[in-house]
């Protein structure tokens, strides 16, 4: 990556990655909000089908994500940032890209427990544990709190530093990701 390139943002592949996963996110909390509530005999139907494999897909795209951020790095810090700022800046980063990948393999977990097929373009994937395997009911209950109260209240912090820095520092922190700029 060229210096100007990380002095001035991100690169569009990360910048299209970011924007991708944000749909992705936005579609599958839409997802879950909509569907029934999952009980003992709940069979799964097409709307817990595709809060399913989206999930799959926000696994395959952070995997990408990350892995397009190890090769390619990330840009320096905008200038003006005090060290607090940048610490809490990268431990929100880190915990995102964490819940990106647990809540979903929980999810995935809970899927299997309950004995819910995972099924994309015609291909099943595989079970994580056993159906009713003991000790393992509490993931769907843990999948859900860590979506509402962590992924969202990370993505609400994340999206209120961005306006933030956009609306009252009048610094160039959020259009280093905006598409286009």
């Amino acid at each position: 990556m060229a210096k100007a390139e990380i002095e001035s943002g991100y690169t569009g592949t990360a910048k299209a990655l970011h924007w991708l996963i944000v749909a992705l996110l936005i579609a599958q909390f839409i997802v879950a909000w909509t569907m029934p509530h999952i009980g003992r005999n709940t069979k799964p139907d097409t709307v817990i089908n595709l809060h399913l494999s989206i999930g799959v897909v926000i696994i395959f795209f952070a995997v990408i994500r990350l892995s397009w951020r190890a090769i390619r790095g990330e840009p320096a810090p905008a200038a003006g940032l005090l060290p607090w700022e940048q610490r809490f800046s990268h431990v929100v980063h880190w915990l995102l890209y964490l819940l990106l990948f647990v809540v979903p393999v929980l999810g995935w977990i809970n899927a299997s427990w309950r004995g819910f097929p995972i099924v994309m373009f015609g291909l099943e994937f595989p079970k994580l544990i056993a159906t009713r395997a003991p000790a393992w009911g509490w993931t769907g209950d843990v999948h859900s709190l860590l979506a509402e109260y962590g992924m969202l209240t990370l993505v609400g912090l994340h999206v209120a530093a961005g306006l933030h820095h956009y609306f009252i520092r009048r610094d160039r922190v959020l259009q280093r990701m905006l598409p286009g700029v």
